[in-house]
């Protein structure tokens, strides 16, 4: 008895020990995604930068902040209210983690009104594009912005009684005026509130305030808000903002019209439980109670402000024309070197596979291919997967065009690209109208996946071209966004591209490919493969390596086999920029492993992985990060690229990842990150900035190839 008692304890502590050595690997999702915000916000902290740098980074750290709310905390109150209280890996459960992000998310935002406040609001004075208060305006001024009011602002404004029987549902992220308001000959109150339309600018600009000069909506408003209630004083006025869950899950009954869903989705996330109750730190507490009990929010969910609500608004400045001194000086993406304008890109992908970085080089080549594509007689199909577009996108334009006339046209629109959602069904519609065949995916998965297929007919057979991105189609955030992009005529890539279309427009299994891995299914069984081949390589002795870039990683079984390769002596190197849930949980996996991420001026958005392979490295592109979304719930693509130049070229943008000391973090054990320090006596390293250069003495060794080639022979003297 005695024996099985020591058994029983023995058993208990080993899985006591087992589990604490496995949440010593883990870092919480929630809590490392705050991590990632705070790296976007210690830009904002940079002086050396020009000011409307750092007003655009805390612009980017508010807006992130928005989603995350919308997003991660609306599912974790969701799964609270339900009584699930399962916990995550690091044993958390959502309450827990609740309040986790209640303590950091609280000390961010604080963060961000003390910078603004403190440091760049002043810069702005003196810069003179700061608004102005109304309590400082001649009354010249004054007089011009109240007619300004009543002519070009009132009528579009609606107040909406709250203390109704069925008062009305207020919208998600909108400023939003409460007013208390005196009833006449009465000592009682009543509650209204003011939306201010989305059609009214929030920067207020007027002739009587000078060229840059302008006022803030919701100020001008207050100010001039009485008009709209004659005979009734105002008691309390304060601004407010409300953020909304966004996790709403969408059900995909087999028959149904998912369009119709989605659109029902959209609407549901704009009056949906409030997650987030923004509020000036100024306003009365018994008013700021009152608005929290209109809205449905308790004190966890109110967090008090220390200036102008919704920050994200400021970074407009950043990308309006005018004020160039004070932005970095734009960098000029370059015409690829591979790619030759006097040729058409059918020509240009038959010479050899094409490898394009944007933005570093031109995007255009990418938009090129398909506006040729729908223009060419010879091409008689173009397949497409759209997943977040441009707004007036040129994709959607060309596609229409090859439909129109009579090409076979069939693009998958993924209508559940989380807040593209309205967009993607207005295109989803355009692309019907003009006879394209739409597909809108596969039941129970989103198709993350970033592939093109043209098929051409050439000398009497038919021809396959393709395109397969790390980035969505879409040129406008391709002159922000940092992707590759692989343009190819490779047979058996074709070969496959046509493969995965059947299979997702016919919903077959995704398997028999003969170069691509796609997910769910493929990539993460090679994935895993690859990392057990690192670590077999690790234990026999042998070299072993594994260097990976991606925007996140939390899946388990990837992040269980990279624990394994850390201690087997496998070195490895991490650019994570976002999420990252994994660190090694033993002194000696943590030797040979470095996890880093880079903030700079363009969003590192291209996923890669190499394998070093005994030598022969083996180098891929993909559409997924390593998360248990793009790997079990998605359908993506992961490419290899073979050609021995363009893996090069790919390594090479590994190797510059790892060697920044500029824009860099070390990603720490316990999930925080820190700035790499460069070596004493040492220039620091940017390797956006290596990158823009490579791409610029590229195109000067091009432009002067050409030019030798054109130089007429001279007779020599």
């Amino acid at each position: 008895m005695a024996w099985r008692i020591f058994l029983l304890e023995m058993r208990g502590r080993k899985c006591y020990n087992s589990r604490r050595a496995r949440e010593k690997m883990y870092i919480n999702r929630e809590i490392s995604w705050l991590e990632f915000n705070q790296r976007v916000l210690d830009q904002a902290y940079r002086r050396e930068l020009p000011l409307l740098e750092r007003v655009k980074f805390l612009s980017i750290s508010a807006s992130n902040l928005d989603e995350f709310f919308q997003v991660r905390v609306g599912g974790l109150m969701l799964l609270r209210q339900s009584g699930k209280y399962a916990a995550d890996r690091k044993g958390l459960a959502p309450t827990e983690q609740l309040e986790l992000i209640r303590m950091r998310a609280a000390g961010m935002v604080a963060d961000q009104y003390l910078l603004m406040n403190r440091e760049l609001m002043p810069l702005m004075q003196q810069a003179g594009i700061s608004p102005l208060p109304i309590s400082e305006l001649t009354e010249t001024q004054y007089a011009a912005l109240e007619e300004h009011f009543l002519n070009q602002i009132a009528p579009l404004l609606t107040p909406l009684a709250m203390e109704v029987e069925r008062p009305p549902l207020l919208p998600n992220l909108h400023i939003i005026l409460a007013i208390e308001l005196r009833e006449p000959d009465s000592e009682a109150t009543r509650l209204v509130t003011v939306v201010l339309p989305d059609a009214l600018p929030r920067r207020v600009h007027s002739a009587a305030l000078g060229r840059d000069g302008y006022v803030l909506l919701e100020e001008l408003v207050s100010e001039f808000i009485s008009h709209l209630f004659p005979g009734e004083p105002i008691v309390n006025l304060s601004t407010f903002r409300v953020t909304r869950n966004g996790d709403i899950a969408v059900a995909e009954e087999e028959g149904g019209d998912f369009a119709q869903e989605m659109e029902a989705v959209l609407v549901a996330r704009k009056f949906s439980d409030c997650v987030r109750l923004e509020i000036p730190a100024d306003t009365p507490p018994e008013f700021a109670r009152r608005i929290a009990d209109m809205v449905g929010a308790d004190e966890f969910c109110t967090y008090p402000v220390q200036g102008a609500l919704q920050l994200v608004d400021f970074g407009r400045l950043a990308y309006d024309p005018g004020n160039e001194h004070l932005k970095m000086e734009a960098w000029t993406p370059v015409p690829p070197a591979a790619v030759d304008p006097a040729l058409s890109m059918f020509d240009n992908i038959a010479q050899g596979d094409i490898l394009i970085h944007n933005p570093f080089e031109s995007y255009e080549p990418v938009v090129r291919f398909v506006e040729e594509a729908a223009a060419d007689p010879d091409v008689v199909a173009i397949k497409q997967v759209l997943y977040r577009t441009a707004r007036n996108s040129r994709f959607v334009a060309a596609l229409c065009r090859a439909a129109e006339s009579g090409k076979q046209v069939t693009v998958l629109v993924e209508l559940k690209a989380r807040f593209d959602e309205s967009r993607n069904l207005m295109q989803a519609e355009q692309l019907q109208k003009a006879g394209v065949q739409v597909v809108y995916g596969v039941k129970g998965f989103k198709t993350h996946a970033k592939i093109t297929l043209v098929v051409r007919r050439e000398n009497g057979t038919l021809r396959r071209y393709c395109h397969f991105g790390t980035g969505n189609y879409n040129e406008t955030t391709a002159a922000l966004y940092s992707d590759l992009n692989l343009l190819t005529c490779n047979e058996k890539l074709g070969a496959d591209a046509s493969q995965f279309f059947n299979s997702i427009t016919g919903l077959t299994r995704l398997m028999r490919f003969r170069s691509l891995f796609p997910s769910p299914g493929m990539m993460k069984k090679r994935l895993l493969e690859l990392i057990a081949a690192e670590t077999e390589r690790a234990r026999r002795g042998e070299p072993a390596e594994i260097r990976a870039k991606m925007n996140s990683l939390n899946d388990k079984e990837v992040m269980q086999a990279l624990e394994d390769a850390s201690q087997a002596g496998v070195r490895i190197n991490l650019n994570v920029r976002g999420i990252c849930c994994w660190t090694p949980g033993t002194p000696q996996g943590r030797v040979r492993t470095r996890i880093i991420s880079i903030i700079d001026r363009y969003l590192e958005h291209a996923r890669i992985f190499c394998f070093a392979n005994s030598g022969s490295p083996l180098v891929y592109i993909a559409s997924a990060d390593w998360m248990s979304r793009n790997l079990d719930r998605r359908v993506e693509l992961m490419v290899p690229i073979e050609n021995p130049e363009l893996s090069t070229r790919v390594q090479a943008i590994l190797d510059a990842c790892f060697n920044d000391t500029a824009q860099a973090y070390v990603v720490r054990a316990d999930g925080t990150s820190v700035p790499v320090t460069p070596p004493p006596r040492t220039k620091p390293f940017a390797m956006q900035q290596h990158l823009q250069e490579l791409a610029w003495q590229s195109a000067r060794t091009r432009e002067q190839e050409a030019r030798q080639t054109l130089e007429p022979h001279r007779p020599r003297k």
